[in-house]
């Protein structure tokens, strides 16, 4: 069979594989996955702590644990997508998900709960947005902003679903007969899925960007000047997420007015990845990566400094979801974008899990920290100073990446497997 442009464009690789069912299965999982595992929580922590008398933090952080778990669990399971594909990754974290919150529902006691939730982060590393990108970024290829963007949309809307759903079972429910009744819809709509749309053939990697520098990808300081500063963005980002109602409160917002600006900032979040598209068509990725995170401090730095009106106030908070969501976008295409899409798993893991990992402290750190900095509008002042370093090392990072333009033809067999002996 012939192979098309249009197929070579797709997969990077000459190879007519795209599965046309992926883009909406993945859709519906990343909502029911997203909406089950992680925002289900805070929605049932309040009737959880007044059932079992565990404290909040406690509760809290072995929700946390989860996330340090997803973040490291993401390493290994990113050289498994390489090689093989997400089918059985995502359908494996799929079952272990359902398991994760049946265990959780029935936990007897605090330690079990933590082991539920222990294995709940190995179920977000699987079926999470990271797998999700890799599958998108091999079978879209050159495409793959679009399918990226529609996926994370999708995505974006997993609280707006399953937030009020959550509440409303909870109304009627217990905590643990709401997850119960969750876990069910988690299986019936995520192992099918994974199962049977993602059963396409794996195409081979398009070939690594030829590079005078014979250091591996992972030892360089490219990288790690770029981890260190999607990591302290991470930091800053999450922070700011979970430190917004207490700041508008203290500004003299009421609960009900700051919970509804920090509901039109993930409005925001949804408008901004709705831009990414353009914006990665009209910038290098140099100035994207350092713009946006610049965007993301001076934003932060407006929330510190700006005392009101309050309506002015949401406008900011709009503003600064609409800079999150173009980050999450310039995130997932960071590696493609600077070293091809080979070793996207493997390469994707390493560089999200220290920004991971800091996303899962910064709700706690950020509430530690207010208070001996003098409040919530300080906190978000040093948040801002954060994200500008952020934006200095993403500019460091960016200058010292060194490589050749790919050429425009469609990689022998040779280069291809050249390319997949490179250590990335």
């Amino acid at each position: 069979m012939t192979n098309t442009k249009a197929d070579v464009a797709a997969t990077g690789t000459g190879v007519r594989s795209r599965p046309r069912g992926v883009l909406p299965a993945l859709c519906a999982t990343q909502i029911t996955s997203w909406g089950i595992v992680y925002y289900a929580f805070p929605v049932l922590l309040p009737r959880l702590t007044a059932d079992t008398g565990w404290s909040a933090n406690a509760a809290t952080g072995a929700f946390s644990l989860a996330l340090i778990v997803s973040a490291m669990a993401g390493i290994p399971i990113g050289r498994t997508l390489d090689r093989r594909g997400p089918r059985a990754v995502m359908t494996t974290g799929s079952v272990i998900g359902t398991l994760a919150i049946l265990l959780i529902a029935a936990a007897p006691n605090l330690p079990v709960f933590t082991c539920g939730w222990i294995l709940a982060g190995l179920a977000m590393a699987a079926t999470f947005y990271p797998p999700a990108f890799a599958a998108l970024t091999r079978w879209w290829g050159a495409d793959r902003v679009r399918a990226l963007t529609i996926v994370t949309l999708a995505g974006g809307l997993a609280s707006t679903v399953f937030a009020p759903l959550t509440a409303t079972l909870a109304e009627h429910l217990s905590w643990r007969a709401t997850y119960a009744v969750l876990a069910v819809m988690l299986a019936a709509v995520t192992i099918p899925a994974h199962a049977l749309a993602l059963r396409a053939p794996w195409p081979p990697a398009a070939p690594a960007p030829p590079s005078t520098d014979r250091t591996p990808v992972t030892r360089s300081r490219p990288f790690l000047l770029l981890a260190v500063a999607f990591t302290l963005s991470g930091f800053a980002m999450y922070a700011v997420v979970m430190g917004l109602i207490p700041l508008l409160t203290e500004r003299g917002a009421s609960t009900t007015t700051a919970a509804w600006a920090l509901g039109l900032g993930g409005a925001g979040q949804t408008l901004g990845r709705t831009l990414y598209a353009s914006l990665s068509t009209r910038t290098s990725v140099t100035t994207r990566t350092v713009t946006l995170l610049t965007l993301g401090g001076a934003t932060t730095a407006a929330l510190a400094l700006v005392p009101g009106p309050m309506p002015l106030l949401i406008a900011l908070a709009v503003l600064a979801g609409v800079v999150r969501g173009n980050l999450t976008l310039l995130q997932a295409t960071a590696v493609t974008d600077r070293w091809g899409a080979t070793h996207y798993g493997r390469l994707s893991g390493l560089l999200g899990a220290p920004a991971h990992i800091a996303g899962a402290l910064a709700p706690w750190a950020g509430a530690a920290l207010a208070g001996p900095l003098g409040g919530y509008p300080h906190l978000f002042a040093t948040l801002a100073g954060l994200s500008v370093v952020a934006a200095c090392l993403a500019l460091l990072a960016s200058r010292e990446v060194r490589t050749r333009p790919l050429s425009r033809s469609v990689p022998s067999r040779k280069s291809a497997w050249d390319s997949r002996t490179q250590r990335p």
